[in-house]
């Protein structure tokens, strides 16, 4: 693929937070709630071996946050004996989710040298830190409010056309492969974040203009 790439698309969780499990496992030590016994209970939800799966109705916004909430928390184990509280399950697991200062400030260089923006994340019913989109994105779509998740196409799809753009013009940041394949398929170009540095030379190199580009190194 060559050209100017003017489409930024940034997922969340992981990218603009730091890595999943760090955040998830602070909520579990916090909560009393036993580690492995989590891991046993979600992972059939994300093997995709359970059918009508709750996790990809939540995201798309087809049940209740609290009606989730009350179905996980008897399904996990505290480590205290007692109950799992199931109000505010979600609030609770999302808390330790502090916003990547710096990979903002890279998709902030990236909008104001002129290419489009846009968030594109998988929601649980949880808060984001929106104080810092206006500033980051041009657009902001988020699972449950668009009655989609990734990696639906059409989802992307929904994304690039509301940046005006088509999908081979813009670029695609997610700390999941399966989402970045996704992504390529539909003519994107995949950035799989494992760190800040490597994803804003990553970035820097899609998004230099042709001349630009021949004066980097390989």
């Amino acid at each position: 693929m060559t050209g100017t790439r003017r489409g930024v698309i940034s997922d969340w969780g992981g990218v603009l937070t730091p890595p999943l499990p760090d955040g998830i496992q602070a909520w579990l030590r916090a909560d009393r709630i036993d580690i492995d016994h989590y891991y046993e209970v979600m992972r059939p939800y994300f093997d995709g071996s359970v059918p009508d799966n709750p996790v990809h109705a939540l995201e798309r916004g087809e049940i209740d946050t609290r009606e989730f909430e009350r179905d996980l928390a008897a399904l996990l184990r505290s480590t205290h004996g007692g109950p799992v509280r199931a109000e505010g399950l979600i609030e609770r697991m999302f808390s330790n989710f502090d916003p990547v200062h710096d990979m903002y400030e890279a998709l902030r260089h990236a909008r104001g040298s002129g290419h489009g923006t846009a968030l594109l994340s998988n929601s649980w019913g949880n808060g984001y830190p929106r104080e810092h989109f206006a500033a980051t994105f041009d657009t902001v779509v988020i699972s449950g409010e668009v009655g989609m998740r990734k990696p639906e196409e059409r989802i992307y799809l929904h994304t690039c056309r509301s940046l005006g753009l088509e999908p081979e013009e813009c670029v695609f940041i997610d700390d999941l492969a399966h989402n970045i394949e996704t992504a390529e398929s539909l003519g994107m170009t995949g950035i799989l974040h494992t760190d800040v540095e490597s994803t804003r030379r990553e970035l820097s190199r899609f998004l230099a203009s042709e001349g630009e580009r021949e004066r980097q190194p390989a």
